[in-house]
């Protein structure tokens, strides 16, 4: 835990329940671990612009115009921190059962062919490290990981699959539900979630 990366994505500001989560989980770190480095990258304040026509070829291809050498330039800076990082901590609010738009566009930047990940005869293979550990704080209002609604969560498998993609596996998620189910309910999850950040700090800082 040398090397903390940690990503906000939530558009609610100090309001944000994720972001406070985020806030917890590094403060727990941080203790267990004062001389760690910490990166920030907060995609509200400093969004990644979306891919377009004028700059997909940055990403996807060979970068020849101004525009899509500057999304290769921020896809290397982005790629880098996460190389750097033994560690990576999400901060992902549901939004419309998926993820915010924000934290979409900071993996279309990172998942780059032949620099994350690449196609062989075997199929995929992610050419990052998969000693990298993720925490991942997943904010929502309702209830998905159990019941008729974990249907409709395509928000965790999603995440999944993309770090599982560019070869990064020790992923554990942490959920605080049911935040749109008044004040208690709120309460309730954030305190549970700060339960679950506790127990899995703690036994990944020993």
């Amino acid at each position: 835990m040398n090397h903390i990366l940690v990503i906000n994505s939530s558009a609610l500001g100090e309001a944000s329940v994720s972001r406070h989560l985020v806030g917890s989980t590094v403060q727990r770190m941080l203790e267990l671990n004062p001389n760690a480095v910490v990166t920030y990258r907060d995609l509200n304040d400093a969004p990644v612009p979306h891919l377009t026509s004028a700059t997909v070829a940055g990403i996807r291809a060979v970068a020849q115009t101004q525009d899509e050498l500057a999304a290769q330039a921020l896809s290397d800076e982005l790629i880098a921190e996460l190389k750097a990082a033994d560690v990576l901590v999400i901060g992902a609010p549901m939004y419309n059962f998926s993820i915010p738009s924000s934290l979409r566009s900071w993996f279309d930047y990172v998942l780059r062919p032949r620099v994350t990940f690449a196609y062989g005869a075997g199929g995929v293979q992610g050419l990052l490290s998969s000693d990298m550990r993720v925490i991942v704080i997943e904010s929502r209002g309702g209830l998905y990981s159990e019941g008729p609604t974990k249907a409709m969560d395509f928000q965790e498998p999603y995440l999944r699959t993309l770090l599982g993609f560019i070869g990064i596996t020790d992923v554990t998620f942490i959920h605080a539900e049911r935040i749109g189910s008044g004040p208690e309910a709120r309460e309730l999850a954030i305190e549970t979630a700060k339960s679950r950040i506790e127990e899995v700090v703690t036994v990944s800082g020993r």
